[in-house]
């Protein structure tokens, strides 16, 4: 893939990110598979937080994508912000049998955002 073929799949990507962060995360977590999303038992507080933080980072990379080599650092925190998150909650579905539903849910779902995103980015000598 070239660069520009990268750079053009990476802003369709964060755009379809940001789009899924803003309405996806909390049409999951509260209607099309709670189990899967959000916490059990339910913490309305906690789920809240994380719909709102989410959404305002799908807004920015929405605004990334119309120029994302000036957005790096804003990808970079998007890629690892998923790594950390999914791990901890890979941690966590393993060990509480409360949480088991959410290694089919939004762990694989932030693993699959980080993965997307960091092999899209073009290489410095690329860019």
């Amino acid at each position: 893939m070239t660069p520009d073929q990268k750079l053009k799949y990476l802003s369709v990507a964060l755009w379809i990110i940001g789009v899924i962060f803003i309405f996806g995360i909390y049409a999951m977590m509260m209607w099309i598979w709670p189990s899967g999303w959000g916490w059990e038992p339910r913490q309305p507080e906690d789920e809240q937080m994380i719909m709102g933080i989410y959404a305002t980072l799908g807004v920015f990379l929405i605004r990334a994508a119309k120029n994302p080599m000036q957005h790096l650092s804003l990808i970079w925190f998007t890629i690892w912000v998923n790594i950390v998150h999914g791990a901890i909650m890979l941690v966590q579905a393993i060990a509480d049998e409360n949480e088991r539903a959410n290694l089919l849910g939004d762990v694989p779902a932030l693993f699959l955002v980080a993965i997307v995103l960091w092999i899209l980015i073009p290489k410095s000598q690329d860019a």
